[in-house]
């Protein structure tokens, strides 16, 4: 699967709020749509809203696969993951100094890391730092990170540009909250293949709340 980006839609975090979603009991599932689709991440607050699902059949169930392994967790600058030399960077990867100060780093421009010497980090509020071709920018003390494990159509042929997580607690398409838009950047295929949606590699959380 291609490089993807991941947002959260803005009312899930009401729905958290108003105690909609639970993380921690809830049932959530991820559901493949086509470029068809057109994501409004602000104004699309239900289940409702989602369109050009992927069909039934060939490998794939209307309504997605349910997410296992769920897990909701603080992370202190401390406990994040140290910058490290001549290291590939994305944008929204979050690292600390290599002797913790206090504060996390957010990638803003993708590249590699110095490969020898680490910048002198920021501490004030979204400042940023080049570090050889990759630009830093502060972005507090700490993050929450949303995890679960792989996701994987097997045996499938599908066609997908997007994946959304869905919580289904609720019971309705008019009452099921969104939660997460995944954009694959463009079409993905299978083809009597598995189809594939995998968290990074290191074991960092798909995406994270500075």
């Amino acid at each position: 699967m291609a490089d993807a980006t991941a947002k959260f839609y803005a009312k899930a975090f009401l729905a958290a709020l108003n105690k909609e979603i639970d993380f921690a009991s809830d049932t959530l599932k991820m559901q493949l749509h086509t470029s068809s689709y057109t994501p409004d991440l602000l104004a699309h607050d239900y289940h409702d809203d989602l369109t050009n699902e992927v069909a039934n059949g060939n490998g794939y169930t209307t309504g997605g696969a349910t997410l296992s392994s769920v897990t909701c967790t603080l992370v202190t600058a401390a406990n994040a993951t140290a910058w490290a030399t001549g290291t590939a960077y994305k944008v929204g990867q979050l690292v600390r100094k290599t002797t913790t100060n206090g504060h996390i780093y957010r990638c803003i421009v993708a590249g590699t890391s110095h490969a020898e010497t680490e910048p002198t980090w920021p501490t004030n509020p979204g400042e940023d730092v080049t570090d050889g071709t990759v630009k830093w920018e502060e972005a507090g003390s700490c993050y929450i990170k949303l995890d679960f494990d792989d996701v994987t159509w097997s045996a499938s042929t599908i066609t997908a540009r997007y994946a959304v997580v869905v919580d289904t607690t609720p019971g309705s398409s008019a009452t099921n909250p969104l939660i997460l838009l995944i954009d694959f950047g463009g079409d993905q295929s299978s083809n009597s293949a598995d189809f594939k949606v995998q968290l990074p590699a290191d074991g960092a959380a798909l995406i994270r709340i500075t």
